[in-house]
Formats: C-alpha cells, structure tokens, sequence
C-alpha cells in the first residue's frame, strides 16, 4: 500500500478519535473554560465537529487539501494556547515534550496540504 495512504489513515483516525474524546468527556470543557476563549461551549463543539468530519475526509482520500487547512489551523492554535505556557514556565525540552504530537501531526498535515494533487489523494 503506498505511503500516501497509510498517512491519511494515521492523521484521519488521530483527528476523529480526538474529536469524539472531546465531544464525550467533560475534561476538554475544563480545559477549554481555563483557556479565557470567548463561548468556549460553543468553541469546544466546533473544534470537535471540524476534527471528526475533516479526519474522516482525510482517511477517506477525500477533499485532503481543503480539509488538512482547519486541522492546520487548530493545531497551530493549540501549540500557542496550550503548550507554549510550557515554555515560559518549565523551560524548551519540557515545551518539545508536551508538543511533540502536536509538532508530527503539523507536520504531516503540512505535507498532506502541499503535496495533494486533485480531489482525491492516491
């Protein structure tokens, strides 16, 4: 099976899964309240939504570019609200830690983004 596939899968079942965590399990509601974002209810159902059905599109081969972008986007902001504290208070290997899913995930959807040819990736 080529590569490009088995890329699709990991980045699709990584995203859908943590969706449906965030949608299940009152601990991301603490999280997101303790973040100050405005209506973090309301954000919190958004991110979850976007991540199920973008990873299911991207496990699918479907749309890739166009649903790699809001999973670039959240994970980005997720490096700047939850782990760059990390590196003001704890120091640089501990914010390297705390971020490394956050960092492989970018960039294999960083790679996703810019190598897609057409509709469905192959």
């Amino acid at each position: 099976m080529p590569m490009a596939k088995w890329i699709c899968y990991a980045v699709g079942y990584v995203f859908i899964i943590t969706g449906i965590v965030k949608l299940l399990f009152d601990d991301f509601q603490t999280n997101f309240n303790s973040l100050d974002l405005p209506f973090p209810e309301t954000f919190l159902l958004i991110v979850a939504i976007t991540e199920i059905v973008c990873g299911a599109l991207i496990a699918g081969r479907f749309y890739v570019k166009e649903a790699s972008l809001p999973l670039i986007i959240i994970m980005i902001a997720a490096i700047l609200l939850t782990k760059l504290p990390f590196l003001t208070d704890q120091g640089f290997f501990q914010f390297l830690y705390a971020a490394r899913l956050d960092i492989v995930m970018l960039v294999l959807l960083l790679l996703l983004w810019n190598h897609v040819r057409g509709q469905k990736f192959r």
